[in-house]
């Protein structure tokens, strides 16, 4: 124990004169001549420093967006804030309005924890009033500072308050400009700031003469106006029209340059490192608070379509409710939003709510069958919904879900006439059949051949026991293998759940064996039902081989049902799937009844059976 003790202080000096050489002082203790890092070229500069640029405010603008933007930016902390102009609204020569967006705006800058340079727009100044009131704000309209060898130059494309896209330099701001340049001769780089991209504009008197001075130069133009980011590579330098922080924007998205962020600026020895930092990427240490993840994780989505159950497949109206819960303490705006589907019409009561804290409203949903389709077999109407929660003091938090609903045939389990010897042998089963869907086959098409090489049907049966149900399986290919798991080799996979149907017809997964059962059967000697061991008592099965495949019956105690529904049991909902192997178990096709109840394309209250008592 010494003897590392000794070693550790060794290396603790070595590491301390090593370190101390080359960058700033640090304390690392490890006693190894291997590191746990790859070089201690530290990331470190005196000349290296951090800023941010903001873009257009106004022009339209979209209330809330800037300040969220000014409270990201003290999370990031840089050295200080650049902008590109329209800051205000303005567009008026009513000195009281513009000291009121004045005031309005620079209560924004109040909150910002580090300096921010004003640089004007023509939402800025477009008339002589504006222009007395900005001088009288701010002094003047283009200045320059030098930090760190780097030349910020803050210019006003606004002239000769001509308004947008006629942006100018006129003679007097570009002798200033000259001069400055003249003087500055020697630094690092150059960083020219203004509104109107004037590089992509006529008629916009000397900045062709500015970009002539700048030629020679490093140097990077940085601009807004256009609410759409565009990078130009001219004139020897990057020229960058920026997006929006707020301002008016379809916000279609990046490859629409459409979208609203901050610029981070990363000043370097071989120039500047920019980043574009969109709004709703940034977020500080509540990104997910416990009651965030409250709502979020451990409560259902606050909208739902409540199930539909038909006894008429060709209905020609169907009529259910979307239902939305706000069991939170904040208010809850949501908005609903349906896709074209391409065999019925249907049709919202609302598109849009607000719903108060712990409190549950209901919209309804139409569906028109015009054209008389098999309501059972349509493919799943798709809605839209975003459910907004708002907030005081921090970002609202916004949900987004795409719901699926059709109405479900009404499928009713009936009465054994005689008593179901359980045996894998399917002679005293008489009615009707259910057939797997070949639509819901999932796998490559090529290694599923129709019919013959794959058909799942069942059916069900009840008496004062059980539930019964049997199954019939065509494979040209029975898959089994004694040594690989229950999923890897053809297994037919029956859930069930017999909760209430309120809760049974929600069920997206969850509770696996805990609140409902999955009973994976497969046609091995041994162990042919993955964990049977966790099965209510009760729950069994059996099979038989069959020259094209197999056949299953399987029995599950009324006891267990009745308990789960807390009464006599009326309805239980199924999922019923197979996985098929063929070629030795090298391709592999999966076939459903519904979708998977975990999949996103569930319909909610699918497989649901009804218990027929002769009243119902």
């Amino acid at each position: 124990m010494k003897y590392v003790s000794l070693l550790s202080l060794f290396f603790l000096i070595i590491s301390h004169v090593a370190i101390g050489q080359t960058g700033p002082r640090i304390i690392i203790d490890v006693p190894t001549n291997q590191k746990p890092w790859n070089n201690i070229e530290w990331n470190d500069s005196p000349q290296r420093f951090q800023f941010a640029i903001v873009t257009d405010r106004t022009g339209g603008h979209r209330p809330g967006v800037f300040m969220d933007g000014i409270r990201k930016l003290n999370l990031l902390q840089p050295e200080f804030v650049m902008s590109v102009g329209d800051l205000i609204e303005g567009y008026t020569e009513d000195e009281a309005q513009l000291d009121a967006e004045w005031a309005e705006f620079n209560g924004f800058i109040d909150q910002l924890e580090m300096p921010f340079f004003y640089v004007p727009g023509n939402h800025d100044i477009t008339n002589e009033v504006m222009e007395k009131k900005w001088e009288e704000i701010f002094g003047v309209t283009y200045y320059h500072f030098v930090y760190k060898d780097v030349l910020f130059l803050c210019l006003n494309s606004e002239d000769n308050r001509r308004g947008s896209n006629r942006g100018t330099i006129d003679n007097e701001q570009y002798e200033y400009i000259k001069k400055v340049l003249d003087e500055n001769r020697d630094v690092k780089w150059t960083l020219v700031f203004l509104h109107q991209p004037l590089w992509v504009l006529e008629d916009t008197k000397r900045w062709n003469d500015v970009e002539k001075l700048l030629q020679d130069r490093d140097h990077n133009v940085f601009a807004g106006h256009h609410h759409r980011y565009y990078k130009a590579v001219r004139n020897n330098g990057k020229y960058i029209a920026l997006a929006t922080t707020g301002g008016g924007s379809r916000l279609r998205g990046t490859a629409f340059g459409e979208f609203d962020h901050v610029v981070w600026v990363t000043m370097t020895d071989e120039g500047p490192l920019l980043a574009n930092l969109l709004l709703e990427g940034i977020w500080n240490e509540d990104v997910v608070t416990g009651e965030i993840a409250d709502l979020v994780r451990n409560r259902p989505f606050p909208v739902r379509i409540e199930p539909v159950y038909i006894d008429n497949k060709l209905s020609g109206e169907v009529t259910t409710q979307v239902r939305i819960t706000n069991d939170s303490d904040y208010p809850l705006s949501v908005k609903l939003d349906g896709v074209i589907h391409p065999s019925v019409f249907y049709k919202l009561e609302k598109t849009a709510l607000k719903v108060d804290p712990n409190d549950v409203k209901l919209v309804n949903l139409s569906v028109i069958n015009q054209e008389k389709v098999d309501l059972a077999r349509i493919s799943p109407i798709l809605l839209k919904t975003e459910a907004q929660y708002t907030y005081e003091g921090r970002p609202d938090l916004v949900l987004r879900q795409t719901l699926n609903f059709a109405p479900n045939y009404k499928l009713k389990v009936t009465e054994s006439a005689k008593k179901i010897k359980i045996d894998g042998k399917l002679k005293e089963w008489k009615g009707e059949w259910i057939t797997l869907n070949e639509e819901n086959v999932k796998g490559s098409p090529f290694h599923y051949n129709g019919s013959d090489d794959c058909t799942i049907r069942f059916m069900s049966s009840y008496d004062s026991e059980n539930l019964y149900m049997a199954f019939e399986i065509t494979d040209e290919e029975l898959f089994v293998s004694e040594d690989s798991r229950a999923w890897q080799q053809d297994v037919l996979v029956v859930a069930l759940d017999a909760r209430p149907e309120h809760i049974s017809a929600t069920n997206k997964g969850a509770g696996r064996n805990a609140e409902w059962i999955a009973y994976f059967q497969n046609f091995r000697e041994n162990g042919p039902v993955y964990n049977a061991e966790s099965m209510p008592e009760g729950v069994v099965s059996a099979f038989s081989k069959t020259e094209n495949g197999a056949q299953v019956e399987m029995v599950f105690p009324a006891k267990y049902l009745d308990e789960k529904q807390m009464k006599s049991w009326s309805t239980v909902r199924l999922g019923v799937g197979y996985y098929d192997f063929d070629k030795n178990g090298e391709e592999r096709t999966e076939h459903y009844w519904y979708p998977a109840w975990n999949s996103a394309e569930n319909i909610p209250g699918s497989g649901m059976i009804f218990k027929d008592t002769g009243l119902n």
